[in-house]
């Protein structure tokens, strides 16, 4: 079975679908009903998976869907409690997959991530590398980010690692293989009759005294939680940096004293011959490796002229021999030290004594010098002045945040001082819950940390609307906090609501009576009643089923 695993991928993923699928019977429309309502409807050891997620993961699965089908797509499918209950299924075995890999300590280099990507067909520029223009364009139909799209190909490189060694353990028989493959691809040509809930909703009412009930009866359903609206301030290493503007005087001082470092550096031309000697060579080794050194260049320095002849013949490195040993043009930093401090202190037709390496012994012949040359300072201005910013903003934004600690403190009742004084702008924010992990703050800077809502949620910030303290999120980042406005936990009034629940009890007596309408149905055609309003026959298989998430068809493959 696990050979048919490893050679079967999409087949694999329909057989476990059809193991999830029982699931969404015995679950039922109650059980989607409660998920509705959830804020978090699973987790993953401890770990919640938000809703956000969930319905960020059925729109992208919509869009591949609509893609596959084409003209096909039946907009029915993505909205049917089955899908959505199907996304959530992946959604979990991936956290399950990833927490496997967390606990056996694997991991995906960045390279292997980019060199993945640069295999999706179309993305590889004619010179190999990744073509950014079309890469962005793809991410943004799909919604996606850079770092987003990273994470999910890492995410997927991750699980494989996990998964292949499954699917290489074992052999399965090539009949079993072979009957199983024609399991999932048999077809079967089919009708449909669809009873749709929409077409009796004009048919049945709801009564105030329903509302009335379903909302007693429900209350944790409209309870809204404790949340505070409040003001913030937030000091970050660029925005100081931003702020900082860096004089003429200046970017002319730091140009003179740093003139070097602007200038293109000293370049060097050399051929060397390199006699190898590994690091586990003996004595013996090393003393006959010396002599032949010793004896080459006693020959390179009676016959400078030979020195390309004498590396072709007798050098052990395979980049330059064909070339004579030339090594090109190279600047400091680019060898190792000991050939470095030689090669910088020759002269121009010099050949070197021995010079031993941890790859040998070399001799080198120095063959011309790029002297440095001085950058103007118009090439190098934007550098000059960034790094001068940045040396400023680093001092300022100390001082300004031994500033912000103190004067949040000394005026506890207002963030204004704090903010005229460091020219920083009042954020407002509101509906802060005591949940960190609020979708709504995925994005915020601040508010997904926790350190930051258990101040905010302090006796002392609730009640006296006192500032919090200038918490450190990060070394280069800052944040503090007032509460404007405390509002309890509460429910929501039933006027508000009303409307709502009216809805929801409309859509579920409709969807009531289509299920009568087709259990009536049913019967007439099991005692030999002609079949009428049948959509046009077409062919399914277990596996098309599974590829386009149309999992109502299922019984019709039993």
């Amino acid at each position: 079975m696990l050979e048919f695993i490893r050679r079967n991928r999409l087949l694999t993923q329909i057989i476990l679908l059809v193991f999830i699928v029982p699931s969404f019977i015995f679950f039922g429309v109650q059980g989607y009903d409660m998920l509705k309502q959830s804020d978090s409807p699973a987790s993953v050891g401890g770990k919640s998976i938000t809703r956000q997620e969930w319905e960020n993961a059925q729109r992208q699965q919509s869009e591949v869907l609509r893609q596959r089908m084409g003209d096909r797509f039946d907009a029915r499918i993505i909205e049917s409690p089955e899908f959505k209950r199907d996304v959530l299924n992946r959604l979990i075995a991936d956290r399950v997959m990833m927490a496997e890999a967390h606990d056996a300590r694997l991991a995906v280099p960045q390279e292997v991530v980019l060199n993945k990507i640069l295999e999706i067909p179309g993305l590889r520029a004619p010179d190999g590398k990744l073509d950014r223009k079309r890469y962005e364009a793809g991410l943004k139909e799909y919604g996606l980010t850079d770092e987003g799209h990273a994470s999910m190909v890492r995410q997927g490189l991750l699980q494989q690692q996990i998964i292949v060694p499954v699917q290489y353990a074992a052999v399965v028989p090539e009949q079993l293989d072979k009957h199983i493959r024609q399991v999932f691809e048999r077809e079967r040509e089919t009708q449909v009759l669809f009873f749709n809930a929409a077409n009796y909703r004009a048919r049945v009412d709801v009564s105030q005294e329903e509302v009335e009930s379903y909302y007693n009866a429900h209350p944790q359903e409209f309870a809204l939680p404790e949340r505070m609206s409040a003001e913030m301030l937030i000091l970050d290493l660029p925005t100081v940096a931003g702020a900082i503007k860096v004089g003429e005087t200046d970017v002319q001082s730091y140009y003179k004293q740093n003139a070097a470092r602007f200038a293109v550096p000293e370049e060097r031309r050399a051929s060397h011959i390199l006699i190898a000697l590994p690091a586990s060579a003996n004595d013996s080794d090393r003393k006959a490796a010396k002599e032949l050194a010793d004896s080459v260049l006693a020959k390179a320095k009676a016959n400078p002229d030979d020195f390309a002849a004498l590396a072709k013949a007798h050098s052990n490195d395979p980049g330059t021999v064909g070339r004579g040993g030339d090594l090109g043009f190279f600047t400091r930093g680019k060898m190792v030290r000991p050939f470095e401090e030689v090669a910088f202190a020759m002269k121009p037709g010099e050949i070197s004594d021995v010079v031993q390496t941890d790859f040998g012994y070399h001799i080198i012949r120095l063959a011309d010098i790029k002297p440095a040359v001085p950058r103007p300072l118009s090439a190098v201005r934007n550098r000059i002045e960034a790094e001068i910013r940045q040396q400023l903003a680093g001092k300022r934004f100390a001082e300004y945040s031994e500033i912000m600690g103190n004067m949040v403190y000394e005026q506890p009742n207002s963030l204004q001082p704090v903010a005229d004084r460091l020219h920083l702008k009042i954020l407002k924010v509101d509906n802060i819950t005591r949940q960190p992990s609020n979708p709504a703050y995925a994005n915020h800077p601040v508010l997904g940390q926790e350190k930051l809502i258990k101040a905010l949620f302090a006796d002392e910030v609730v009640k006296n609307k006192h500032n919090t303290d200038a918490i450190e999120i990060t070394p280069q980042l800052l944040v503090a906090a007032r509460a404007v406005k405390h509002i309890p936990a509460t429910v929501r009034p039933l006027a508000e609501v009303s409307g709502h629940i009216k809805k929801y009890l409309l859509n579920r007596k409709a969807a009531e009576q289509a299920k009568e309408a087709g259990s009536a149905e049913l019967v007439r055609l099991r005692e030999g009643g002609a079949p009428k309003g049948f959509s046009p026959p077409n062919r399914i298989s277990r596996q098309m089923i599974g590829a386009t998430g149309r999992l109502d068809l299922l019984p019709v493959v039993k």
